[in-house]
């Protein structure tokens, strides 16, 4: 696989979950091996994130590349922080 093709994959988690599309990819200078992959998340028409997975964190690449870990969606992970925070108000 070239790297033009691999930029703008859609990256699925372990679960299946559209997580986002490849957007860049930092390789070693020394090696030539990939270290991390830079993904953007689309939140709506306007606003985009980035997220950045170190490529151990990939199960494979073909149609999708797809990551051997979970990614929580925005609303979950504010959900898991609200409610760690009042855990420790407890």
């Amino acid at each position: 696989m070239q790297i033009k093709q691999f930029l703008g994959s859609t990256v699925l988690d372990k679960n299946a979950n559209d997580v986002g599309k490849v957007n860049n990819v930092d390789f070693d200078p020394a090696t030539g091996k990939i270290e991390k992959i830079t993904l953007t998340l689309q939140k709506n028409i306007f606003s985009k994130d980035e997220l950045e997975i170190s490529f151990e964190d990939v199960a494979t690449i073909g149609a999708y590349v797809i990551l051997n870990k979970e990614i929580p969606k925005e609303e979950e992970a504010e959900t898991v922080e609200v409610e760690i925070e009042d855990a420790d108000e407890k």
